[in-house]
């Protein structure tokens, strides 16, 4: 198993290397300066978000459809990820990714939109979409599509399942004392009455989950960032100097570079994200939308809410707290900054980081299970989903009660391996992104509708979500 996680771990360190960041990063600029810097529309897709529009063709709402890519992404990424790369990246690797998270919004929106516009119906009469649709039939390489859905398939016993299942367990274990192969059997039977009742079951338990954990998180990091305010302006200097130069704090880091900051930010922020991943337009694809151009806005603002906002607040909470209580965190683990800095809450910072940590890691497993469905369906046909359910509880219940130290690098392995066919399509596709933009967004006065009244989008001419 040793020499195994060595494997992993140097795979993905090359997978991870300067290219894939290049990659990365430079979809990340060249979207946004393609799309005229798309991200500027995020109040207005704030708004889009919460209007209703049954009328549209799709099985969930837009809401819903961006709840559940949320409820995929918020989660262990936005806590243990971004302490996992302060430690080893520096207070650095928090700027990249909160730019990871800036600049990927307009990979998000692309993403979204070549889903809604390449989706299709399955022969239950579901829409189904995702990179895989889009590069067999935007790009016509069917090969190129199954290699992603294989990886996606993988990466959802990763990232989206044993990650998520052993950080619930462990966190009740070491706070509520509960044994992990009680708290885990909970979680594969909650989990499996949500997953069998598919898209709608699963998206009704994200709307109501998500927004109420997110708001009632980001109360807690205020607070903390309210005790540490004479550290504040000081975190966030430290921050952006670490960003580009060696400099550490609160004892030192094993991150001595630049590139090693940019390397496990980035990583984490598309953990975290998942702009460029090719996993959130999934759920996007089965929305109630107009035209592939409102629900891309939409599922942009997740990146939003996702990395801009929670992620820089985890960062910001356990920096501010490194620089106000240094003794705390010498020799702290990866995962233990966090917990260390919601120690500053005092009676009840464990016990606020342990619901907020299994909340989220819950409602991520809904997500992921989701994304793995749609892959085994694209690769196998409808009558493989049941199958992967069975395997994904399986996994999930055994995430929970064995502790894997290669889980991390797997997932960071399976998430790189996922981008970069995606990657390859949105840039060769991005003609039709800003086609599509162009008629929908920037032309026959619509920007200035979609300011009047958000509801007032254009109905779909050409009929692209036949």
């Amino acid at each position: 198993m040793e020499q195994l996680g060595k494997v992993i771990e140097t795979m993905s360190s090359y997978v991870w290397g300067l290219p894939m960041l290049v990659l990365l990063v430079g979809t990340h600029i060249y979207l946004t300066i393609r799309l005229r810097g798309i991200q500027r529309h995020t109040v207005k897709a704030v708004k889009l978000s919460v209007t209703v529009d049954e009328k549209s063709k799709g099985d969930i709402t837009q809401f819903g459809a961006l709840a559940t890519a949320l409820a995929a992404t918020i989660g262990t990424g936005n806590i243990i990820g971004v302490s996992t790369a302060v430690a080893l990246g520096g207070p650095g690797a928090v700027l990249w990714t909160w730019l990871t998270g800036i600049f990927g919004m307009a990979t998000k929106y692309a993403e979204a939109l070549l889903s809604v516009k390449y989706r299709r119906k399955n022969t239950a009469g579901n829409y189904v979409g995702g990179p895989m649709y889009v590069i067999e039939k935007g790009l016509h390489q069917k090969w190129l599509a199954v290699v992603f859905a294989v990886f996606t398939v993988l990466a959802t016993f990763g990232a989206g399942c044993t990650v998520q299942s052993h950080a619930i367990s462990g966190i009740i274990e070491s706070t509520f004392h509960i044994p992990t192969w009680v708290s885990g059997l909970v979680i594969t039977v909650l989990i499996g009455t949500v997953v069998m009742g598919g898209v709608k079951k699963i998206s009704a338990v994200c709307e109501k989950l998500v927004p109420f954990m997110a708001a009632f998180y980001v109360v807690a990091c205020l607070v903390i960032i309210i005790i540490n305010h004479s550290y504040f302006i000081p975190a966030i200097v430290l921050i952006a100097k670490s960003a580009f130069t060696t400099r550490a704090a609160a004892g030192g880091f094993v991150g001595s570079t630049m590139i090693i900051a940019c390397r496990y930010g980035v990583a984490r922020g598309l953990f975290s994200n998942e702009s460029g991943l090719g996993t959130a337009p999934i759920a996007a694809a089965a929305a109630q939308t107009k035209n592939p151009v409102r629900q891309a806005l939409v599922s942009m603002t997740g990146t939003f809410w996702d990395t801009v906002i929670v992620c820089a607040l985890t960062g910001i909470v356990i920096v501010s707290s490194m620089l106000h209580v240094p003794d705390r965190f010498v020799g702290a683990g990866n995962d233990q900054l966090v917990q260390n800095a919601f120690g500053l809450l005092p009676g009840i910072g464990q016990y606020v980081l342990a619901v907020a940590l299994a909340v989220f890691a819950f409602t991520t497993i809904l997500g992921w299970c989701f994304y793995g469905e749609k892959a085994m369906e694209y690769l196998f046909g409808l009558k493989s989903v049941m199958v992967y359910r069975v395997i994904f509880l399986i996994i999930l219940f055994l995430g929970s009660v064995v502790s894997l130290a290669i889980i991390w690098n797997f997932s960071d392995l399976m998430n790189g391996l996922m981008a970069f066919p995606n990657l390859i399509s949105l840039l060769l596709l991005s003609g039709v992104v800003v086609k599509e933009t162009r008629h929908y967004l920037w032309e026959d006065n619509l920007h200035k509708q979609v300011e009047e009244d958000v509801d007032d989008l254009e109905e779909d001419p050409d009929g692209i979500n036949e």
